[in-house]
């Protein structure tokens, strides 16, 4: 059944990205200028399902590197809708393979690794989504106003969270066991940010995922429900989001039609590298490249 499962989805994507290539408007040239966009997906997806935070968190700071140098001149606006569509392809990949691991879990390592219950899984998945997914789509429709203030004081949020994730995986969560269940405080928690995960969602492409993940990695949840969740929470809201940007015209799709198969490879390869990593490495790598990736975009938006 999962075999079946997993290959359903690659046939899924290889739809997407043949339709993208029959009905997108491609530059030629812009394509030999940013040959080494895959490269990119490929990075980007890595990071990004590793950790369960979304690909914006990589591809908003690189993209903003390429406009700044001059490599390729992409308003904001478009940046976020590649960020947008470039999920659509890394994070579905990678909500495969969470989700599959997640049916066909392997016997805890020790006595500070536990299961992780489906039902906890799909209740956080299910829960947020249904609460971020509207704000996010209203938020698309109807703000009209520029985000630079929202995007400084979120990722000032973030480093601060970034922050907390390595102070507790290094202190009061390094020897104590993982939480084997999902508690109602943390469930109402998650709850309470889906809506403000959903309206940074809608301007940034992240913020969602971002949230679910290192909240569930400071409450010590296992990798497998704190990646996994956030990872689909990406995806989803990326494959909604997604729809407005092409309505709207703001993809450059010659971005996305390069970044995507990278994007596919790291979300495929993401869910090994995180379980190798454990949890105490993960987490210092996730929040360390939170912190510094906020504080990057907080310095050029200055």
């Amino acid at each position: 059944m999962a075999g079946r499962i997993f290959w359903a989805g690659i046939a899924c994507f290889a739809a997407m990205y043949a339709a993208l290539w029959a009905f997108a408007p491609i530059d030629g040239d812009v394509l030999r200028r940013i040959w080494f966009m895959p490269a990119i997906g490929v990075l980007g997806a890595t990071i990004a399902n590793t950790s369960g935070t979304g690909g914006g968190v990589v591809f908003i700071p690189v993209f903003n590197i390429l406009r700044i140098e001059g490599v390729i001149a992409l308003a904001p606006v478009a940046i976020t809708a590649s960020s947008f569509l470039i999920q659509c392809f890394g994070m579905s990949m990678g909500s495969l393979r969470w989700g599959l691991r997640v049916h066909a879990q392997l016997p805890p390592a020790d006595d500070h690794h536990v299961r992780v219950r489906i039902r906890d899984f799909w209740t956080i998945v299910g829960a947020v989504i249904a609460i971020s997914a509207p704000v996010m789509l209203a938020t698309q429709r109807l703000a009209h106003f520029a985000p630079h203030n929202v995007l400084i004081a979120f990722k000032a949020f973030s480093i601060l969270l970034g922050l907390t994730l390595i102070a507790t995986a290094w202190t009061v969560n390094r020897k104590l066991p993982e939480q084997p269940s999902l508690k109602r405080i943390d469930l109402i928690v998650l709850l309470a940010m889906a809506p403000v995960g959903g309206f940074i969602t809608a301007l940034f492409s992240v913020g969602i995922g971002e949230m679910v993940a290192l909240y569930l990695f400071i409450r010590h949840y296992p990798i497998l429900l704190s990646t996994g969740a956030a990872t689909v929470l990406s995806a989803l809201s990326c494959l909604m989001g997604a729809v407005w940007h092409i309505e709207a015209g703001t993809v450059p799709w010659e971005v996305v039609a390069l970044a995507a198969p990278g994007a596919l490879v790291g979300g495929f390869i993401a869910r090994p590298i995180a379980l190798w990593l454990g949890s105490l490495r993960l987490k210092t790598l996730d929040g360390a490249w939170i912190v510094l990736s906020s504080c990057y975009l907080i310095w050029v938006n200055r």
